[in-house]
């Protein structure tokens, strides 16, 4: 069944931002390092990469240096290397997900984890997520995570629904990017210009050196994109906006789905729990965009 014209694609980017919380927290919760440690992996690079790409199993590095796309190649060598000698893939799913549990056992407490309102969210959020299971094609780290089994428990039920959703949308991007012809790096200085994140935080979050950045600076000034300066041209402003656009566009279907009195609904339960989040101290990141989701 086609989902995608029955909902506003700003609708379900809201839907999905609203909730992004409770999934984006496995990357800056304290309860992540020691698990991983607890299977072999130490660092907070490695776990990262090697924790987030385990669904596809003990993929080769390029492999994951494709899906990862805007990090410095050789930062995820780096962070890659001897990872399945290591450990394994099922040992560092496994971690991960026990670092869920902890953090949003804690962040929620006994009250919420038995409410009816997280087990509506968690349903909600499974409902849309199998939307996007229906369709893989050309999202290779989105269908790593789905061939991955649901945990029962809502609270992990949900973290899981919204890991799927946000690597749909993610590898839909990456697409929608590759699309304009835009290297990693070049996606990066596109995402500072729009000014949603300061230049100086992607380029440093990625691993891009000073001297690779101004060349890829100079590379999109060339083509028409940015100035001299990294800020977006009028051609390179209407490239951005497209990028999004078909990003939106692409991730639109789960939530159509749903329909738009159920994506209400979600928000406001996501509105909460993102608090939650927050008032534990899982996200060491501006959580402003997670409380008022554009």
């Amino acid at each position: 069944m086609s989902y995608g014209s029955l909902m506003d694609a700003t609708t379900a980017r809201k839907t999905w931002r609203s909730m992004e919380a409770v999934h984006g927290m496995i990357y800056f919760t304290p309860d992540a390092p020691p698990a991983y440690a607890a299977v072999g992996i130490t660092g907070a690079r490695a776990g990262y990469f090697i924790s987030r790409s385990a669904a596809m199993g003990a993929v080769p590095t390029d492999v994951v240096i494709a899906t990862f796309y805007n990090f410095n190649p050789s930062l995820v060598r780096r962070a890659m290397e001897n990872a399945w000698s290591l450990t394994s893939p099922a040992a560092m799913l496994t971690a991960r997900l026990n670092a869920v549990d902890v953090s949003l056992r804690r962040a929620f407490g006994d009250e919420v984890l038995q409410s009816v309102e997280l087990a509506e969210a968690a349903g909600l959020t499974q409902r849309a997520a199998m939307v996007a299971c229906e369709r893989p094609e050309g999202r290779p780290l989105f269908a790593g995570h789905a061939s991955l089994p649901w945990p029962d428990e809502p609270h992990l039920a949900l973290w899981h629904g919204q890991s799927l959703l946000r690597e749909f949308r993610g590898d839909g991007h990456i697409a929608a990017l590759t699309m304009e012809g835009l290297t990693g790096i070049e996606a990066l200085i596109s995402h500072a210009a729009s000014g949603d994140v300061p230049a100086a935080i992607l380029k440093a979050s990625r691993a891009w050196s000073d001297d690779e950045w101004q060349a890829g600076i100079e590379g999109l000034a060339a083509k028409g994109i940015v100035d001299g300066e990294g800020a977006f041209t009028e051609s390179g402003r209407a490239q951005r906006q497209a990028i999004e656009d078909a990003t939106d566009r692409l991730a639109t279907a789960p939530y159509a789905a749903l329909g738009d009195d159920a994506a209400l609904t979600l928000r406001g339960t996501g509105k909460k729990l993102t608090q939650l989040v927050i008032d534990a101290g899982l996200l060491q990141v501006d959580s402003r965009r997670f409380l008022d989701p554009e």
